[in-house]
């Protein structure tokens, strides 16, 4: 019942759980998801997920972690994920995909986490994030067509209701 002991079980799920996906990606190539926002708290976190292609040929994306960091600069948001990958003997030179936002601090050509990261591994190619891109179009229509945003409204009510 004590939330310390709560917490150290939980943490070792997480870690057995990541374990098992880098067994799973068979320390293979992967693609790196990450975007980042503030939590209930206003404390800033970086969400990440692998894309890997498993054994079967089965494309795969596995939620990896959620990691707090001092601020969204991409300095610090590489450093989170160098820290990630030090910590689970993941290498950077793996990365063969990357996929963000379309913020400055996550796409930059020049400072963004994508610049970081193909530095160090120049065959990580950045692509937008599609389901961003998806939520941008659907913002846009709704804004432009009541009706719309209207049954976007109530889609919202309805999954809020049950």
């Amino acid at each position: 019942m004590c939330p310390t002991i709560q917490k150290d079980i939980v943490n070792c799920f997480v870690e057995e759980l990541v374990k098992s996906v880098i067994e799973e990606m068979g320390h293979d190539v992967f693609g790196l998801l990450v975007d980042e926002s503030a939590d209930v708290s206003d404390k800033e976190q970086m969400a990440v997920v692998f894309r890997f292609v498993d054994k079967r040929g089965m494309v795969k994306e596995r939620f990896m972690s959620i990691t707090h960091v001092s601020d969204t600069a991409s300095s610090s948001l590489k450093a989170a994920i160098d820290s990630l990958f030090a910590k689970y003997g993941l290498s950077i030179k793996k990365v063969r995909g990357q996929g963000y936002d379309g913020a400055s601090n996550m796409r930059g050509e020049f400072n963004g986490l994508r610049a970081l990261i193909s530095k160090e591994t120049p065959s990580a190619y950045y692509v937008h994030c599609f389901a961003h891109q998806l939520q941008l179009v659907v913002v846009g229509v709704a804004k432009k067509h009541f009706d719309v945003g209207d049954f976007f409204d109530m889609i919202s009510l309805l999954v809020n209701v049950v």
